[in-house]
């Protein structure tokens, strides 16, 4: 049951761009928000344990490698209770919409099959095939490009036709920073944006002093 003056709830999601031209290709939006997001960060440093001069050791070579870590939940059961309305649950279950996460790993058949028409014409040099600029959006002040890292699916219950209706995916993400994609990079400036949203939030945190941590000041 909703209530009338209960907040909109935003929904956790990855955005595909094309990263010439900017244009939406997809947005996969995740059925429920996962209940917890793990965020770790490695530093990029010049200390003395990387080989460096002890003068280097508070230089950074750049942003920090960030990486997420979610597990989402995905049901058929709220659409099959209106099979009416929802003919592609009925006859597929969840499939479509793990597929739509599946293939953010996968080049697209199209791309495949013109590198296999290049191979069979004699192309010596083949290019890897591009793919899309990835942006995992959290709420608006994460809007950030990532790579997929890790993907896994857990699924737990089928339909008679053996469609899964319930699973677990578990999904493993690189932040792109200015370092992988450069300034000129779509991602580049969106990676610059989300910096920069970090670096406002954190000027709104309250500031700290001494006393709190138990000190008159500094030795």
């Amino acid at each position: 049951m909703t209530f009338p003056n209960s907040p909109k709830l935003a929904k956790a999601g990855i955005v595909l761009v094309d990263a010439r031209s900017g244009s939406v290709l997809r947005i996969v939006s995740l059925q429920y928000n996962p209940e917890t997001l793990t965020r770790s960060f490695q530093a990029q440093t010049l200390g003395t344990g990387d080989g460096g001069d002890r003068s280097e050791a508070m230089r950074l070579k750049g942003p920090a490698v960030e990486s997420y870590r979610l597990e989402a939940e995905i049901d058929a059961t709220d659409p099959l209770e209106f099979p009416e309305s929802n003919p592609t649950s009925v006859e597929h279950g969840i499939q479509p919409q793990l597929a739509a996460l599946e293939l953010l790993l996968y080049p697209s058949s199209t791309q495949l099959d013109a590198n296999h028409r290049l191979a069979n014409a004699g192309t010596l040099e083949i290019a890897p095939m591009q793919a899309p600029l990835a942006l995992f959006v959290w709420g608006k002040s994460r809007v950030l490009p990532v790579r997929v890292t890790d993907f896994s699916i857990t699924e737990e219950a089928f339909d008679a036709a053996l469609n899964p209706v319930r699973a677990k995916v578990s999904l493993g993400l690189r932040v792109l920073s200015v370092d992988d994609l450069g300034f000129d990079h779509r991602g580049g400036s969106l990676f610059m944006n989300y910096l920069q949203v970090k670096e406002r939030l954190a000027g709104q945190a309250a500031a700290g002093s001494f006393a709190t941590l138990g000190i008159g000041g500094l030795p």
